[in-house]
């Protein structure tokens, strides 16, 4: 179902044409290239470019790159914060309910167009490389060589169309070997007959945050900043807040996610330790002594005297840190040699980078980590577009986006026109100053996986410019009792969103306008009473994809 809110001023500006304006026609008359690099849990605070006091202490110069040759965008979102059916809004511009991927592993229904399909007809050639993790075959792509569920970083196994279903360990690092792939593919089919569209998905940097062998000493005399709400205490929050399990201090592994192995009887959760198991069970055995060598070192001051106390989960806070950071700084590098590699073969001119992530992710706000919250820092994604011929240079929009809005845009790109069923809108009339006219003022999120890994509870909520409502509800499992709570942010006064000012009486006004504001999002958007409350259950009983794993 269409969304009426977002379906005024929906223009298609094909690139090949007499009457385009005058800030794009610069573009060449051949067909713009597109390549999406689309990272998993990538957080907005580890991209220089954005200026996060994290990012100023490890630094991502080629994904700067190509915020210095296009667009920042500062208020990029997702309507569901959670990798598969991002996947799924990426390839059909809808939302969850309306492709059917509410939730891990089910059910993206087959039969929604995909943006690449629409490109194959227009005569492009494309590709997709890396992770994929939805529960459909890859369709409207020439090649694709994928990871087996979420991948390993050490020795992965991928699958192409000429192994028969079968997947293929393959030697060397993740984040790498995507990178190669598509490059390997672009040397065949970078030609003057056909544009070219490649989706290079990182698994990185995904927990368990593994980074490259080189990489693993970086940061080591760092202390990163501490986020203000590392000690929160959720005061003003509801009862999610005392059953979601994702917690840096109770809910990280020693082993899995600090890489601390020596400890006995760890105080974590059981798919965590089996998780350790798997992630190194990949290696090699030189691989395997040359990390222990590593990490034994690194471990030897914690293991002799082990901090207590709030210090603990200081020092809990900057490994973890740490660990993303080194697995950040080889999807920089990948990303350089993408653009360097482009660059050598004259089409980065005339190719059109888009830079995402599936969500953002929590670096320690609200002393937690992950993603599924509607707080701003898992709610909100990096989203970087950068083409010199169409897009100015050191250009920033602050405009809301989302990721409904991909889809559309590539096919605008492409000059396709952009099926009506969508209900995102093309991004193209912000490139020429990050501004258009009867932009949308509002966004709608909903998160359905529950029960599921994290115990994050379902709940929907609207964003404005200045505020965010948030309504935690639906029946309890295990322990946990059913939830109908609220939550009111005021974002300009409350940027750390720590007071929730949904009874305030100051605020009662602003309350009932975005309650009806809401209401009218669900209905525009086409979520029912029925899907609201009863949809979400009917794949309970459907084996789920681990995407904590």
């Amino acid at each position: 179902m269409k969304n009426n809110l977002f379906s005024t001023s929906m223009v298609v500006l094909p690139i090949i044409s007499a009457v385009q304006p005058i800030w794009a026609q610069k573009v060449s008359n051949k067909p713009l290239n597109i390549v999406c690099i689309f990272t998993d849990d990538h957080a907005f605070q580890t991209i220089s470019a954005y200026g996060h006091p994290i990012s100023k202490l490890a630094p991502t110069p080629n994904i700067d790159r190509l915020a210095g040759n296009g667009m920042l965008f500062t208020q990029s979102f997702v309507e569901n914060s959670i990798s598969a059916p991002s996947r799924a809004t990426l390839l059909t511009g809808l939302y969850s309910h309306q492709h059917g991927q509410t939730r891990l592993g089910c059910c993206l229904n087959p039969q929604k167009q995909w943006f690449t399909e629409l490109l194959q007809k227009k005569g492009y050639v494309t590709s997709v490389f890396g992770k994929w993790h939805l529960n459909v075959e890859p369709k409207g792509f020439d090649h694709y060589d994928i990871l087996f569920d979420q991948g390993e970083y050490y020795n992965p196994k991928f699958r192409r169309p000429d192994t028969n279903g079968e997947y293929i360990k393959e030697k060397g690092y993740a984040t790498t070997l995507i990178t190669d792939h598509a490059i390997e593919w672009l040397e065949k089919n970078i030609s003057d007959e056909k544009p070219f569209c490649v989706l290079v998905n990182h698994k990185a940097p995904h927990r368990n945050w593994m980074p490259d062998f080189p990489n693993m000493h970086l940061f080591e005399d760092v202390d990163f900043p501490e986020p203000e709400t590392l000690f929160d205490d959720y005061t003003t929050r509801g009862p999610q807040m005392k059953t979601q399990e994702l917690t840096i201090d109770r809910h990280m592994g020693y082993a899995f996610d600090f890489k601390v192995r020596e400890l006995k009887n760890e105080p974590t959760l059981q798919y965590i330790r089996d998780s350790w198991l798997m992630a190194m069970a990949e290696m090699d055995s030189e691989q395997r002594a040359t990390w222990e060598a590593i990490y034994d070192k690194k471990n030897e001051e914690f293991l002799k005297n082990p901090p207590v106390g709030k210090d603990l989960l200081r020092w809990k806070y900057q490994r973890y840190v740490k660990e993303y950071c080194r697995t950040i700084r080889s999807v920089d590098e990948q990303v350089g040699r993408l653009l360097d590699y482009l660059e050598e073969k004259g089409v980065l001119d005339n190719t059109v980078i888009v830079y995402t992530s599936d969500q953002g992710f929590l670096l320690g706000e609200h002393g937690l980590y992950d993603k599924r919250f509607m707080y701003e820092e898992s709610f909100r994604t990096p989203l970087i577009i950068s083409c010199p011929s169409l897009v100015k240079k050191h250009s920033v929009c602050k405009e809301l986006v989302q990721n409904i809005d991909l889809a559309p845009t590539f096919l605008s790109l492409a000059g396709v026109e952009v099926p009506k069923e969508m209900s995102g809108r093309s991004l193209l009339p912000l490139f020429k100053n990050g501004k258009a006219e009867n932009w949308r003022n509002e966004l709608y999120y909903h998160f359905y996986d529950y029960p599921a890994v994290g115990s994050v509870r379902k709940h929907d909520g609207i964003r404005t410019k200045r505020y965010k409502l948030i309504h935690w509800h639906g029946e309890g499992s295990g322990n946990d009792e059913a939830i109908d709570f609220w939550e009111l942010y005021d974002l300009k006064k409350d940027v750390m969103e720590v007071n929730n000012v949904y009874d305030n009486p100051k605020y009662v006004k602003v309350r009932e306008a975005l309650t009806v504001q809401l209401e009218k999002l669900r209905k525009d958007v086409g979520v029912t009473e029925k899907t609201f409350y009863i949809k979400i259950h009917e794949n309970e009983k459907t084996k789920l994809y681990n995407d904590s794993l």
